[in-house]
């Protein structure tokens, strides 16, 4: 079997709907890091003060068919075209400690796609 790893950065506020979106397309565990981004332009400041928006950094380690299924779920439910959040995958080779029932689960949904 083989994995992928798929990265979602989205604004803090679609974290919730991302998570959703994911599970709805067969995701089962994530990883959730919070973090801000810093972009080319200077960030607009109110009296002395910069709004810097707040992300979140969903991490999945998914089949890769999975994973490609995720990611479509990710970019039409969010609207990644046109949002500040991104989404990208990369293979795996080597992975230790994945939970049993995790690796059943990737089973079951390779198998309904055949």
């Amino acid at each position: 079997m083989r994995f992928s790893v798929l990265v979602a950065v989205v604004p803090e506020a679609d974290e919730d709907k991302a998570l959703a979106s994911a599970k709805e397309a067969g995701a089962g565990s994530v990883t959730v890091l919070k973090g801000r981004g810093q972009g080319l332009e200077e960030q607009k400041t109110f009296f002395g003060l910069t709004y810097e928006g707040a992300e979140s950094v969903l991490l999945f380690v998914l089949e890769r068919r999975l994973s490609v299924r995720v990611l479509k779920n990710l970019h039409t439910d969010l609207d990644l075209q046109h949002s500040d959040g991104y989404a990208f995958s990369f293979p795996v080779e080597h992975l230790a400690g994945i939970n049993f029932k995790e690796l059943s689960h990737f089973e079951e949904s390779v198998k309904e796609e055949l």
